[in-house]
């Protein structure tokens, strides 16, 4: 099984319930085992388009399937949720994001892993170190001090605790 770390993010309509809406369509996907979910937190946009604040979290999973695979499941997911993409950066029902697929370092038309922008932002790096451990989570903790302290990241408390 490969281990894949994810990113998912929305900042349209109920951002909450679109992260948990794509968490359960990965938990249904029978080739898909979703190991660890990372808090929430609240994170401002990035990119210099206006819009309104982000929720994102992390998600490590087990799979068997290839990384263009899990692509193409991530993406049904994003059109199921309604996801369009008019601007570069722009406002979104839901965006998920392959981070690490294994150690693997891919490069084609349509993927890249490990994720270009990934260790240039915080709201990608603080959920991702709160799900991962050893050398994983001492290489974000490096990515986070050297980033500027300008991006707010806050955690959101959970209603049940």
């Amino acid at each position: 099984m490969h281990q894949v770390y994810l990113s998912i993010g929305s900042n349209i309509g109920d951002r909450k319930a679109q992260l948990q809406q794509a968490i359960m369509a990965l938990e249904n996907e029978p080739a898909i085992e979703v190991i660890q979910v990372s808090s929430v937190y609240e994170t401002s946009p990035v990119g210099g388009v206006v819009q309104d604040d982000f929720y994102n979290c992390a998600v490590h999973l087990a799979t068997s399937l290839s990384a263009a695979e899990l692509l193409k499941i991530i993406q049904q997911i994003e059109q199921k949720q309604k996801r369009r993409r008019l601007i570069h950066w722009g406002p979104r029902t839901i965006d998920l994001d392959i981070l690490w697929y294994d150690d693997a370092t891919i490069e084609t038309a349509n993927l890249t892993i490990p994720h270009p922008e990934m260790a240039k932002r915080a709201f990608v790096l603080v959920p991702l170190q709160e799900i991962t451990s050893g050398q994983q989570q001492q290489k974000i903790e490096k990515l986070l001090q050297a980033l500027p302290a300008a991006q707010r990241v806050t955690k959101i408390k959970d209603e049940q605790g």
